[in-house]
C-alpha cells in the first residue's frame, strides 16, 4: 500500500506543482480558470483513455509507440510553455501595470492562455496516464481490499495537490509587479524541466545514442524519490543523476527560450518609444 500511496503522491505532486505554476502566472487575467479547468478536465479524460490503450500504444511503430507519444507531448508542451515565456516575458511591464484594472489586461492575457491550457492538459495527461499504470501494476500484486485500496490512492491525491496549493497560495503573496517575473522564470524552468525528459525519452528508446555519460551523481545527498528531490522534480526536472544529454536539453531550452524573449521584449519597447515619440 505504502508504494501505491508513494506513486500516486508523487506523479500527482508533479501536476499539481505545474497546474499551480502556470496558475500564478495567470492571475488577474479574466477566464483563467475557465480555461487551466478544460485543459486540467481534458488531461484526466485523455489520461484514462491513454491508459487503457497503452497496450496497443505500446506495441505500436516497432515498440516504441510508447515513446513516441511521449516525445510529441512533450514536444508541443515545451512549444506552449515557450509561447507564453516569450508573450509574457514581452508585455509583462503592461501586464504588471494593468494589475490593478483586471479589465485591461484581459485581451492581453487571454492571448496565452490558449496555450498554457494545451500545457496543463498534456502534464495532467501525461501524469494521470502514469499513474493509472503503476496504480494498475501495483494493485494485481496486492490483497488489500479496495476501500484500503481507495483510501491510500485518495491520500496521495489529497498530498500531491496540497502541495500544488501550497506553491500557488505562496506565489500570491508574491507583490503584483514582481509576479510575471517571478512566475516567468518558473515557467522557463518547467519548459527546461521538460526538455530534460524529452531528452531522457529519446534516449531510453535508442533515438539519440550520445551524451549518455552522466553529468553528476548527488543520489546519496538527495534521492530522486525523496520528499525535497519530488518537489524539485515537479518545479525543475531535478534528477539525482542526469544525463549529459539531459543537462544539454535543459540548458539549451531554456537559453533559446530566453534569448527569443529578451529579442522580443527590446523590439516591443522599440516600438513603444516609436509610438511615444509619434505622437
Amino acid at each position: 500500500m505504502f508504494g501505491i500511496g508513494l506513486i500516486v503522491f508523487r506523479e500527482t505532486l508533479e501536476a499539481a506543482l505545474f497546474v499551480g505554476i502556470i496558475a500564478a502566472s495567470t492571475r488577474g487575467i479574466f477566464h483563467r480558470t475557465r480555461w487551466l479547468t478544460l485543459g486540467a478536465s481534458a488531461g484526466v479524460l485523455g489520461s484514462i483513455i491513454m491508459a487503457s490503450a497503452m497496450g496497443r500504444i505500446s506495441a505500436w511503430a516497432d515498440g516504441v509507440g510508447q515513446e513516441l507519444v511521449s516525445v510529441v507531448i512533450l514536444s508541443v508542451a515545451i512549444a506552449m510553455l515557450a509561447w507564453h515565456c516569450i508573450w509574457v516575458g514581452a508585455h509583462s511591464a503592461d501586464m504588471a501595470k494593468d494589475a490593478r484594472h483586471v479589465g485591461e489586461s484581459a485581451a492581453r492575457g487571454e492571448q496565452t492562455l490558449w496555450a498554457l491550457a494545451i500545457a496543463v492538459g498534456l502534464a495532467v495527461l501525461r501524469e494521470g496516464a502514469e499513474t493509472v499504470l503503476f496504480v494498475a501494476g501495483l494493485v494485481s500484486g496486492t490483497t488489500e481490499g479496495p476501500l484500503m485500496l481507495a483510501g491510500t490512492v485518495a491520500a496521495g491525491l489529497a498530498l500531491g495537490a496540497s502541495v500544488g496549493w501550497l506553491i500557488y497560495a505562496g506565489l500570491g503573496k508574491v507583490s503584483p509587479h514582481r509576479l510575471f517575473a517571478v512566475t516567468n522564470v518558473l515557467v522557463l524552468l518547467l519548459a527546461g524541466s521538460l526538455a530534460s525528459q524529452l531528452a531522457r525519452t529519446m534516449s531510453q528508446a535508442g533515438w539519440l545514442d550520445l551524451l549518455d555519460n552522466p553529468a553528476w551523481d548527488i543520489s546519496a545527498l538527495m534521492p530522486n524519490d525523496s520528499v525535497p528531490g519530488m518537489v524539485l522534480h515537479g518545479v525543475i526536472g531535478y534528477d539525482a543523476s542526469p544525463s549529459q544529454l539531459q543537462l544539454a536539453f535543459f540548458a539549451g531550452t531554456t537559453l533559446l527560450i530566453w534569448l527569443a524573449a529578451r529579442q522580443l521584449k527590446a523590439r516591443v519597447s522599440r516600438r513603444r518609444s516609436a509610438e511615444l515619440s509619434a505622437a
